[in-house]
C-alpha cells in the first residue's frame, strides 16, 4: 500500500490587532503592536509581544488557542523598538528570536533563517536596522509578519520613525513580491494588491 504524505502547513493567527495614533499628531501617542501566533510542527511563535494595557489580554487570547504562556516555545521580534519586545518575559520557556541572535536565557546561538521548510526570516531594514520579517507558508498563501516595515494598511509612504527611507522602500518592495498578506506593526492583517 502506498501512502502519501502531504506537507501541512504553517497556521498563522493575529491574537491582538495592534493600533498607534504616531500618525495623528493631535493625540496623545498611544501605542500597541500586533501579536501574531504562527504555529508549524513543533513550534509555537509569538511575534512581537509588546506593549499591552493589561497582559491577561495576551494570556485570554492564547488560551482561546488552548495555549499558555508555557506552551510557547520561540518569540519573535520584528525589531528592537520596546512597544514590540516590552512582554518577552512573559514566556519563560521561549527562546527569544531577534536580529542579533536566539537566546535562551543568558545562551546566545547564532539566528538560523530558516525555521522549518515553511517559515524563514529575511533581514527587511529600513524602519530600524535591526527589522526582521517572518515569511510563513501557510494555505493562503505567504504570509509577511514585517512588524513596522508596514504600520497599517495605509499608513503614511514616509515614515517619520525611520532610520533610513530609501532602505525601507527597498524592504516594502520586496515584501511586496513575496507575499499574500501583511501582517503590520500595528493594524490586522491585510491581502496584498497585487
Amino acid at each position: 500500500m502506498f501512502i502519501k504524505y502531504f506537507d501541512i502547513m504553517a497556521k498563522v493567527k493575529v491574537l491582538v490587532e495592534g493600533f498607534t495614533s504616531a500618525d495623528q499628531p493631535d493625540k496623545e501617542e498611544r501605542t500597541c503592536p500586533t501579536i501574531t501566533l504562527v504555529r508549524d510542527k513543533n513550534l509555537i511563535i509569538v511575534c512581537d509581544p509588546g506593549t499591552l494595557k493589561d497582559q491577561s489580554i495576551l494570556i485570554n487570547e492564547l488560551k482561546k488557542e488552548n495555549l499558555t504562556l508555557n506552551d510557547v516555545n520561540v518569540v519573535f521580534l520584528t525589531h528592537s523598538h520596546i512597544d514590540h519586545f516590552r512582554n518577552i518575559g512573559m514566556f519563560p520557556n521561549a527562546k527569544v528570536i531577534e536580529f542579533y541572535g536566539a537566546w535562551h536565557g543568558d545562551i546566545v546561538d547564532d539566528r538560523q533563517d530558516q525555521l522549518t521548510e515553511n517559515i524563514k526570516i529575511i533581514e527587511t531594514p529600513g524602519h530600524n536596522y535591526t527589522s526582521l520579517t517572518l515569511i510563513v507558508k501557510t494555505d493562503k498563501g505567504n504570509i509577511a509578519i514585517c512588524g513596522d516595515v508596514f504600520w497599517k494598511e495605509n499608513y503614511p509612504e514616509v515614515d517619520e520613525y525611520a532610520d533610513d527611507m530609501n532602505k525601507l522602500r527597498e524592504s516594502r518592495q520586496k515584501l511586496l513580491e513575496i507575499a499574500d498578506y501583511i501582517v503590520p506593526g500595528h493594524a490586522g492583517m491585510y491581502k496584498v494588491k497585487k
